[in-house]
């Protein structure tokens, strides 16, 4: 009989969950208080949970507890890379920022990524497997107690495709904006997709108040089919659209997420094309200057090139804005500190 995976119970089914063991129903919000708010990573931490039921949950249930692997913290802006390792031995990444509106946490859905976008060293490697609701809530929970610092702002923005492990992604998102645990605004929780074209519709009709950024990276069809593979599946109109589904039915800006590649994506006629495609839709379009992936050719243009990308738009009455770039002098790229760290045990001599 496999065990229950406590963490990524919600309240009814860790109520279900202790009637099953023969306890009262009280001892589900009791136990909820200490996973989702106290954040424990041990039954020991539990001080009022009865002995008894203790010796239960060890016995039936399976504590998901991320460990620290590694940790790079800039010495420019005090971003922090983790470096976690799941219970199973696998790796994901998560990162740290701080902004003056408050702390925010990107995290991974799945440990690899099938997406394969040629700008991104999270597929490289492969897929293994998809991260379940507690895995996500946890890199939040573990981040919090290492900073002690309140998480504000979540970005689903890390590792792996998050609507393609959609029915975790929507758990997590209930569980992490629930009162009874964070209860993290969903206004204030992001959800990036390469642009699976079902389930952004899917997507829209939960009636979630998150925000759903499109990494788009391309204004043309051909160019974003160089760039990811998934446009070989949806054509950009027709990805474009589900975006203005979700707005429709949510009343949620979409974010366009764009990445500048040189001589790639960036030129003046780049720029018209996108207002285009975007032309007469309530969105938002994040520059990104592309970061340097060490198994890519790519480079990032300057930031003079990149103002006049924005400058551009701008005339078109586009909402854009440039990210903010943080965390440079360390692995910054999604997908590099794992892969780094995977590269240097293989080339580790067993002794």
């Amino acid at each position: 009989m496999s065990k229950v995976d406590i963490r990524s119970c919600d309240r009814k089914q860790l109520q279900d969950y202790m009637e099953s063991l023969g306890e009262k129903a009280f001892r589900a919000k009791q136990l909820y208080g200490w996973l989702h708010q106290k954040m424990a990573k041990d039954y020991k931490e539990m001080g009022n949970i009865p002995k008894s039921l203790k010796e239960k949950l060890v016995n039936t249930g399976e504590l998901t507890t991320l460990k620290i692997k590694t940790m790079q913290e800039s010495k420019i802006d005090g971003t922090r890379k983790y470096l976690f390792e799941l219970p199973d031995g696998h790796l994901i990444e998560s990162v740290w920022m701080k902004y003056k509106h408050g702390n925010s946490v990107c995290i991974s859905s799945q440990v690899g990524c099938k997406m394969n976008c040629s700008f991104c060293a999270s597929a490289i490697g492969g897929w293994v497997r998809n991260l379940t609701a507690g895995e996500m809530l946890e890199q939040i929970y573990r981040i919090s107690r290492d900073t002690q610092k309140r998480v504000s702002n979540v970005v689903v923005m890390g590792t792996g495709e998050p609507l393609d492990n959609y029915d975790n992604l929507v758990k997590f998102i209930h569980m992490l904006s629930d009162k009874n645990g964070l209860n993290i605004s969903q206004r204030s929780i992001t959800v990036s997709t390469c642009g699976i074209v079902p389930m952004i519709n899917k997507l829209a009709q939960e009636k979630l108040q998150i925000t759903l950024a499109l990494s788009l990276h391309a204004a043309d069809q051909k160019r974003r089919c160089e760039l990811m593979p998934i446009a070989n599946t949806y054509e950009i109109h027709e990805v474009v659209d589900a975006c203005r589904n979700y707005f429709e039915q949510t009343g949620r800006r979409v974010s366009f997420e764009y990445s500048l590649i040189q001589g790639k994506n960036d030129s003046k006629e780049d720029a018209q094309l996108l207002a285009r495609l975007l032309k007469g839709m309530n969105c938002h379009v994040n520059l990104i200057p592309i970061n340097p992936v060490r198994e890519r050719s790519y480079v990032q243009p300057d930031m003079s090139h990149v103002q006049e990308f924005k400058n551009n738009l701008e005339k078109y009455m586009i909402n854009v804005t440039i990210r903010r770039e943080l965390g440079r002098d360390i692995d910054g790229a999604c997908g590099q500190l794992r892969k780094g760290y995977l590269d240097s045990v293989k080339e580790t001599p067993h002794i």
